[in-house]
């Protein structure tokens, strides 16, 4: 064993119940960094899921019509008017669809047909919007499979997907049959083959999906599109990735960012605050460990003295206390890490809201653990440096004389 290891596990066995201390501290302020960033981070991903589980990561629509200039009178401009509002295809959607399949970080896209429309059962009528769409590649973006209440998310031919307050509205179950009816007075019978419940009152109260050729017949798009939905790896990257599709096309790219401004700001706003608190544990941690190596220095100037008289470089001496600081911030971030692991599973069983669900999600994954043993290692060899560069520069003759 090199002699800066053993001098360094030397000098932490001597002084037992001032490592153990340390320890503790350390232990601690990782716990709590673990600890706050798996609930922050679990509910900024429950936040998402509750928020986004309706919406696709990027939408893809045709561009709108220019506003017209209406005139009134030889050459006076009054006003400008946008033209009323109109499905259209997309032009070429075939040819867009595949080329956001094979774009990087694009990890579903799915074309649909959408449109407004009525809902008739006996007496009865409810304003819907109609999407009809492929199942598979619909089901990747918004998990409408996981989410349904009855029935099967297969539908074909004139069969549809309800939401369950529509379905309730209506008074119909799966196997009923309900006539939709569009403002262009195109009719469609389908049979109610599934209902979900996306948790969005909205979406659960108009949705109706439809297979995409049903859709399209229904909406007067026969073999169009007029929307693309896609997903991809990083939610964060959305914006990105929606410019960068849309500076190559004349068609228009939404992210779901640049329409749900005030939720970023939210989970800017926790990942701030999250960063925040880690970076004052780290502090914390720094300023203990270095406290407790700055008294070891001083109470062991006499050894360090007679070290250096019998030949040990000041390198060596360096580098105990240095390894003092890495031994304690790897074994206090260990024992943090799971002290922090246990708190979080603990908090989330106690917490429990409706349905046995967690109040309060907690988000632990081996990359936080990582970071966290990392940082407080890292940290403690940064706050060792001081009192390890002060250790290494004592004289030898004047160490002994004042110790």
């Amino acid at each position: 064993m090199p002699i800066s290891s053993f001098l360094a596990l030397q000098f932490l066995r001597e002084y037992k119940s001032q490592t153990v201390l340390t320890l503790t501290a350390v232990a601690v302020g990782v716990a709590v960094m673990v600890f706050l960033s798996a609930l922050i981070t679990g509910l900024q991903e429950s936040l998402i899921e509750q928020t986004l589980g309706t919406q696709p990561h990027i939408v893809v629509s045709a561009p709108q019509d220019r506003a017209r200039s209406q005139i009134d009178g030889p050459g006076i401009l009054r006003r400008a008017e946008n033209p009323a509002e109109r499905s259209r295809s997309i032009r070429g959607w075939q040819r867009q669809l595949l080329r956001m399949k094979n774009a990087p970080q694009v990890t579903a896209v799915a074309p649909l047909v959408t449109g407004s429309a009525f809902a008739l059962r006996g007496n009865g009528s409810q304003p819907i919007i109609v999407i009809g769409m492929d199942p598979e590649p619909f089901d990747q973006i918004i998990s409408v499979s996981r989410n349904l209440r009855s029935g099967a998310f297969s539908p074909s031919g004139s069969e549809a997907i309800l939401g369950r307050q529509l379905a309730q509205n209506l008074g119909v179950e799966v196997g009923d049959r309900v006539r939709l009816s569009t403002p262009e007075s195109r009719t469609a019978l389908v049979t109610v083959r599934g209902i979900f419940d996306l948790g969005n009152g909205k979406v659960n109260e108009t949705w109706v999906l439809l297979p995409l050729r049903t859709g399209q017949a229904l909406l007067g798009m026969p073999g169009g599109a007029n929307t693309i939905y896609a997903r991809v790896d990083s939610i964060f990257d959305a914006e990105d990735i929606a410019e960068r599709l849309g500076a190559e096309s004349e068609l228009e790219f939404e992210s779901w960012m640049a329409a749900n401004e005030q939720l970023l700001v939210a989970l800017r706003a926790q990942s701030s605050s999250s960063y925040t608190i880690q970076f004052f544990v780290f502090i914390a941690v720094a300023m203990g460990i270095a406290s407790v190596l700055v008294v070891s220095v001083v109470q062991r100037t006499r050894e360090i003295g007679i070290l250096r008289a019998m030949g040990v470089k000041r390198a060596v001496i360096f580098r105990v206390f240095l390894l003092q600081g890495a031994v304690i911030g790897v074994l206090g971030s260990l024992f943090g890490a799971g002290l922090g692991a246990g708190l979080s599973f603990l908090f989330s069983k106690v917490a429990q809201g409706p349905g046995a669900d967690p109040t309060f999600p907690m988000a632990l994954s081996p990359r936080l653990f990582a970071l966290a043993v990392a940082a407080a290692t890292l940290t403690g060899v940064v706050a060792a440096a001081l009192p390890a560069r002060r250790a290494a520069r004592l004289e030898p003759v004047e160490a002994i004389r004042h110790a």
